[in-house]
């Protein structure tokens, strides 16, 4: 467990939040990154962001929490995850990407720990906000989301070595490629529907026969 959860390692994810080009540039070409800890990262952000929808005040929540489904948005937020990185993967390997599965999973990853920490703020900070204090709570989370994704970016472009501009157009067709995979998995799955309620109608007929 040291190998993926040692104090090194979450050293060098905090430093990673902190100088994100020269963290991101060390995952890619040292290894000092850890893909179980990142998926740990996306998980807490998973539980913050449900915790969030159903415990912050009313002043600023007004969301029904009997219309909240946590394990619904923790499989949602981590298919999610996967999804974005086999797309960027599929993508960055046609445009001369340098950046492995592991480093793409890291850079997205890494990138929801400020996220989480504002969400947690901001579920505390809501129990003290007046009406009228709304927008601060509002500008609290829209910084830490930039934040976050603005890592992701930076993360994207240093594991790929890819400039700036070429980072943005591979993340639209990252994207792309997404809605293309999404298509496919209810392509196939309403195939193989088809053919199970084939065999399954065979199966019935060759009962009610014998």
């Amino acid at each position: 467990m040291g190998k993926y959860f040692g104090k090194d390692k979450w050293s060098y994810m905090f430093y990673t939040i902190t100088h994100p080009m020269d963290g991101y540039y060390w995952i890619r070409h040292r290894d000092y990154g850890s893909v179980p800890l990142a998926v740990l990262m996306v998980f807490l952000f998973s539980i913050s962001f449900t915790a969030n929808r159903l415990l912050s005040s009313f002043v600023v929540n007004d969301i029904d929490p009997r219309g909240v489904d946590g394990l619904f948005e923790l499989l949602g937020v981590m298919s999610f995850y996967l999804l974005i990185c086999v797309s960027n993967w599929s993508v960055t390997c046609l445009m001369g990407g340098e950046g492995r599965m592991k480093d793409i999973a890291i850079a997205v990853g890494y990138g929801t720990v400020p996220m989480t920490f504002v969400m947690v703020a901001a579920t505390i900070v809501s129990q003290f906000v007046a009406d009228e204090e709304q927008a601060f709570y509002g500008l609290l989370i829209g910084v830490g989301i930039a934040y976050g994704v603005l890592m992701m970016l930076m993360g994207i472009m240093q594991v790929h070595n890819y400039t700036l501009g070429k980072t943005l157009l591979t993340l639209f067709i990252t994207f792309v490629a997404a809605l293309i995979i999404v298509f496919l998995l209810l392509l196939l799955s309403n195939l193989l529907g088809m053919v199970y309620n084939f065999f399954h109608s065979i199966y019935t007929e060759l009962i009610f026969r014998v």
